[in-house]
């Protein structure tokens, strides 16, 4: 019996230590990096669970830029250089959203655009 739990126990530290390295935050939802640039998202297309929380951390590498969506649930979201600011919302319906920036930032604003694939 002590041989099975101390294989159970490496089971869970090693899939602990990879939910650490996937970023997976305590709460057990995904989390996914975002950087907003002038003129685009990277990344520029993410895939999330339907009917699941997810967050996303996001930053912006030059010029203020912006999110919000009404059709996946995420309010008004300015996103400042050298910050991190997180949003977590819950997708009900499966498909392909395209959330452009919501702030004006320049010649290719109407371009820049993140795209969520839902299933």
């Amino acid at each position: 019996m002590s041989q099975a739990l101390n294989i159970f126990g490496r089971f869970l530290a090693m899939n602990a230590a990879a939910m650490v390295v996937a970023g997976a935050p305590a709460l057990g939802h995904p989390t996914i990096d975002v950087a907003a640039s002038n003129w685009q998202f990277t990344p520029a297309t993410i895939t999330i669970p339907i009917g699941e929380p997810t967050t996303l951390r996001l930053t912006s590498t030059g010029g203020v830029h912006g999110i919000q969506s009404k059709d996946l649930g995420i309010q008004a979201t300015t996103i400042a250089p050298g910050t991190f600011i997180t949003v977590t919302f819950t997708p009900k319906k499966a498909g392909t959203y395209k959330v452009n920036c919501s702030i004006f930032c320049g010649a290719g604003h109407p371009n820049m655009a993140l795209t969520i694939v839902v299933k």
